[in-house]
Formats: structure tokens, sequence, C-alpha cells
């Protein structure tokens, strides 16, 4: 996207050259009360499809902690 080419354009003018496939993130942090570790990720992708994500141009990575 437009943000990752700004972003690798302006690190490659500031002199880092090597820098490659530059993705731009955000992270989302909550708590959840859930029954054990796999039922809580699945509740989260089924966030992530409905709300969360815009999975139509973006992906997204669960880390239950």
């Amino acid at each position: 996207g437009p943000v990752k080419a700004v972003v690798a354009q302006a690190l490659h003018g500031l002199g880092w050259t090597g820098v490659e496939h530059v993705r731009v993130g955000r992270t989302i942090e909550f708590d959840l009360a859930a029954k054990d570790a796999p039922a809580a990720e699945a509740e989260v992708k089924a966030m992530c499809d409905k709300l969360l994500a815009n999975t139509v141009i973006e992906s997204y990575r669960v880390e239950v902690a």
C-alpha cells in the first residue's frame, strides 16, 4: 500500500537501502474470559473476521497469552 511505499522510500533515502517488504500494522490487545486457549483463539478469530480486521485487505495473527 501507499504507507508501506512511503516508509520504504523514506528509509532508503536515509541510507537504509537494504530494507525490503515493509509491513505497517496495528496491535489490538484485550482481556477475554474463555474456558481455554483454543476457545479464546477461536472467539478472537471470529471477532477479527466480523469486526476487527478488514479481511479483504488485511491479514491478522492471534496470540493468546
